[in-house]
């Protein structure tokens, strides 16, 4: 192909191979991803960087203990690097959708190396303000794509192992930027600014590396049928799935090119708020996408996201020194226990790599939560008994750090990757990208929102913060049971006919599904073939067939949907 770079990979490799170099510089933006969040455990409790920089505490006398005062500036100091990945995330899904998965992977590598140089040359708070929003930017648009990018090159049959395989190095990341700032932590008898400065300045490594290389990977297929470049996607997705099983690609190839035809059609109004006014009432300005219920799919994937941080992981992730301190353990001791439970947590996302595509989505979330909140109801309960028992102090410590351990354990092998595959899948092929970059709002949301109570939580409620965490996770079960779909084992162009229905019931989505399939065989066809739900019932309805009154309000309001979004 004389319009892809001879330098480019897809020359080179092809099939697993060419999946596997697209997966590992994948995973090194994830990588970073990971390092970025972890770093700032080390960073909070260097003396040089609270005390003496941003001014947050003071120095617990006879030790080197920082103990916070000003816990609002702290968390407001976390908290606005999240608003910078949803200022990313929002600008980088718009200009996916017009220049391309890898340009916006490049930008926002170079905007997250500004943000790091202006981290790690903070001389106060004001100015790491402004550069953890800046370098959260750049955050945010490696958030938004790398997901898409990833989904949109691999099989539909193994979506969730090449996700989980990233989201493995995800906390990799973190695992590297905890251990290497504990190391930091002992120069200069752990006043020197090098202890906070260098971890941070660490990132900018991989960053340069991730932006060299990305220009040698092979763009999205799916975007390139998108904009009308269809010889160079017609020849990546053939190396993808092999030149000797060329017309699997060119099957692939015409579903992927139909899929984008129909949802065209059916959805002309795609900027970022009418997708997510689409869930308001026509004569208030929603349902502009018609029968492909956008507004319902962003608002699954924000709250997805919002759940995820609150069932824990935010807490125990930045603030596990404060956790293994109010369960008995302090100083040095305390942060060695974090960095160990990070290690756990990072093997522990091995398991989703073997088993996300066998459970599916939903009973791994179930598993997690079931695990998770009972982790955070016994870890609390062994923090207060370690409190209120001195002589049993060690014992009742230990037991609330094991189910630390294990509710970061559960969540390794759940929570973590599922909130970021499931925008990454649901979406139309037409703001694939922007839908993702709700998905992201909705972390940068949960996260924000919960570093920055977080401090204040812990101060006043102690221990009663894991009931919080357990509670939300108790709340999550019925959730995902009511309003979720899978997805496992569906392919992308099959996504419209998921959400086809009326209904926000999980059960109906899958019923209409279910019926549409087997009681029209020409739906079965489509669904392989790429013809997306609005011109399946559309064909339907032209055959005299009784299928649109499988949608559950009827034939008449579905079809009224569809001409009125074919006539707009």
């Amino acid at each position: 192909m004389d319009k892809i770079s001879r330098f480019n990979v897809v020359h080179r490799y092809e099939k697993r191979s060419l999946l596997v170099a697209i997966n590992a510089v994948g995973s090194l933006a994830i990588f970073f991803f990971g390092y970025d969040q972890g770093m700032m455990g080390s960073v909070t409790v260097s003396i040089d960087w609270a005390v003496n920089v941003m001014k947050l505490g003071h120095v617990e006398p006879g030790t080197t203990q920082v103990i916070t005062d000003n816990t609002l500036l702290q968390g407001g100091i976390i908290a606005v690097y999240y608003l910078g990945c949803l200022l990313g995330c929002l600008l980088g899904g718009w200009i996916a959708e017009k220049l391309g998965r890898i340009k916006v992977i490049a930008l926002g590598s170079l905007w997250a190396i500004f943000g790091a140089a202006l981290q790690c040359s903070a001389q106060n708070s004001d100015w790491m303000i402004c550069a953890r929003l800046i370098n959260g930017i750049g955050t945010g648009m490696l958030n938004v794509i790398v997901p898409v990018w990833s989904t949109e090159t691999a099989p539909h049959t193994s979506r969730g192992m090449f996700v989980s395989i990233e989201f493995f190095l995800n906390i990799f990341g973190v695992v590297v930027a905890y251990w290497l700032g504990f190391a930091c932590s002992y120069v200069g008898g752990g006043y020197s600014p090098f202890v906070w400065r260098f971890p941070i300045a660490f990132q900018i490594i991989p960053l340069i590396f991730l932006f060299i290389v990305i220009w040698l990977m092979p763009e999205s297929p799916r975007w390139l049928v998108k904009v009308g470049r269809e010889d160079e996607a017609r020849y990546i997705l053939g190396r993808l799935r092999g030149e000797e099983v060329s017309g699997l690609a060119e099957a692939e190839f015409q579903d992927i090119r139909n899929v984008a035809e129909l949802e065209k059609r059916a959805g002309q109004l795609n900027s970022y708020f009418h997708m997510f006014w689409d869930v308001m009432p026509k004569s208030l300005g929603g349902r502009s996408s018609g029968p492909l219920h956008i507004g319902r799919r962003v608002q699954l994937v924000v709250w997805l996201q919002i759940l995820q941080e609150w069932i824990g992981i935010a807490g125990v992730t930045i603030y596990a020194n404060d956790i293994f301190r109010q369960a008995g353990y302090s100083g040095q001791k305390a942060r060695w226990l974090a960095g160990v439970n990070d290690i756990t947590y990072m093997f522990s996302t091995l398991f989703a790599i073997f088993t996300l595509d066998r459970l599916g989505r939903r009973k791994s979330l179930y598993l997690g939560s079931i695990v998770m909140g009972i982790s955070m109801f016994l870890s609390g309960g062994f923090s207060r008994a370690a409190i209120t028992h001195k002589d049993k102090a060690a014992e009742y410590g230990a037991a609330a750090a094991t189910f630390t351990f294990v509710f970061s354990a559960g969540f390794g092998a759940t929570w973590l990757t599922i909130p970021w595959l499931y925008p990454a899948e649901i979406f139309p092929l037409q703001v694939r990208a922007k839908g993702n970059a709700w998905g992201v709002v909705g972390w940068s949301v949960g996260n924000g929102w919960t570093t920055l109570l977080l401090p204040i939580m812990f101060q006043r409620l102690n221990e009663k913060v894991f009931y919080i965490f357990g509670a939300v996770n108790v709340l999550t079960l019925p959730i995902v049971w009511a309003f979720y779909p899978e997805s496992n084992q569906r392919t992308l162009e099959e996504m419209d006919l998921l959400f086809a229905t009326n209904s926000w019931w999980n059960w109906e989505a899958e019923r209409t599904y279910k019926m549409l399939k087997e009681q029209n065989p020409e739906l079965v066809q489509a669904a392989q073939h790429g013809e997306g739900v609005v011109g399946t019932e559309a064909s339907l309805k032209r055959g005299g067939g009784r299928g649109l009154s499988l949608v559950p309000h009827g034939d008449g309001e579905v079809h009224e949907k569809v001409v009125d979004h074919e006539s707009d």
